[in-house]
């Protein structure tokens, strides 16, 4: 079977922003491809009804649902970073965790040199790793 595998991630207003965010902090990122709603489509005008992304060369996908949700992301997904250098996961946890909430703070953990889990202020997870 040959499928092909995409992070998903569903926004509620806030898509472009996100990825903006995101894609200043990874090099080798941009946005591949971006629609926005139109006037009188489901979704509130001028937002992402669909875009992909890529971070660090892996593509993703984002949405701002046109459909409000009685959910958001969960810690219990995250998107994993492996870092090079400690100044690379020094700044990514920095500003990662800006306005978000540290679920565990960066330090050395058992079989884990330096590393940090974080939910950043769309209410996506990240758990931040030294190679």
């Amino acid at each position: 079977m040959s499928c092909s595998i995409t992070t998903f991630l569903m926004f509620e207003g806030k898509a472009e922003e996100a990825i903006n965010f995101y894609i200043s902090l990874f090099s080798d990122s941009g946005i591949v491809s971006i629609t926005r709603y139109a006037s009188g489509e489901p979704g509130d005008e001028g937002t992402v009804r669909h875009a992909v992304f890529s971070l660090g060369g892996q593509q993703y996908m984002a949405i701002d649902s046109a459909i409000k949700h009685g959910f958001t992301f969960t810690p219990s997904m995250s998107l994993f970073v492996t870092c090079d250098t400690a100044e690379e996961i020094d700044i990514l946890f920095e500003k990662l965790s800006g306005s978000g909430k540290v679920l565990m703070p960066l330090d050395k953990y058992p079989g884990l040199k330096k590393f940090g889990w974080i939910s950043d202020k769309f209410g996506v997870s990240w758990q931040l790793n030294l190679k």
